[in-house]
């Protein structure tokens, strides 16, 4: 539960984050035969240029000028390294990878949640992610719509949109497909230039 509340803190630093700084974005994806993988990342920048020991607060000051205070919970260690002038960096990443499978093992769906917390007496970071992998199967095929409708382990149903056609020529109802969901967000202090 512990890891859980610090990945949703941390999407939503991320979340507030792409409103006052530089973001940079990027998609990627990926095919190869029975398996396709679609990858995104933002990457938000900052500088540190107030520090409220007492309330944890900090300022930070995009490129662009905007400033933006964030409260810095406990569970970040070293808040004691950082310094004004320093630079703040955040990456949140996600992909979604769909593979066919031919056997016909049970529906499932298993989640696995990482973290990893900068080291004491390092400057302030880390990461904390989740990995969601369900094995669902294919109920509806519908290739002029170029949908897919799957149907999970709880029995909850999802329409995928395919922009493929080729992708969409191996699969048929009743076939058995497994996602891979993960996501990350880590957060890294660099010293100012010069420190």
């Amino acid at each position: 539960m512990k890891r859980m509340s610090l990945l949703a803190a941390a999407v939503l630093v991320a979340a507030s984050a792409s409103a006052w700084a530089q973001t940079e974005t990027r998609v990627d994806i990926t095919q190869s035969p029975g398996q396709a993988t679609a990858t995104g990342t933002a990457k938000l920048t900052a500088k540190i240029v107030k520090i409220d020991a007492p309330t944890r607060t900090v300022s930070l000051k995009s490129a662009d000028g905007k400033t933006t205070d964030l409260v810095v919970g406990p569970e970040a260690r070293n808040f004691e390294q950082i310094k004004v002038g320093d630079t703040v960096t955040t990456e949140y990443k996600e992909a979604l990878t769909m593979s066919l499978k031919k056997d016909k093992g049970p529906l499932a769906m298993h989640e696995r949640e990482t973290s990893d917390r900068a080291a004491p007496g390092a400057k302030p970071g880390g990461t904390v992610g989740r990995e969601v992998t369900v094995t669902a199967d294919v109920v509806a095929v519908n290739t002029s719509a170029k949908t897919v409708i799957l149907k999970g382990p709880k029995g909850r149903t999802v329409d995928l949109v395919v922009e493929d056609p080729d992708r969409l020529k191996g699969i048929k109802t009743g076939d058995r497909v497994e996602a891979v969901y993960t996501e990350a967000v880590a957060v890294s202090v660099q010293p100012a230039a010069g420190k």
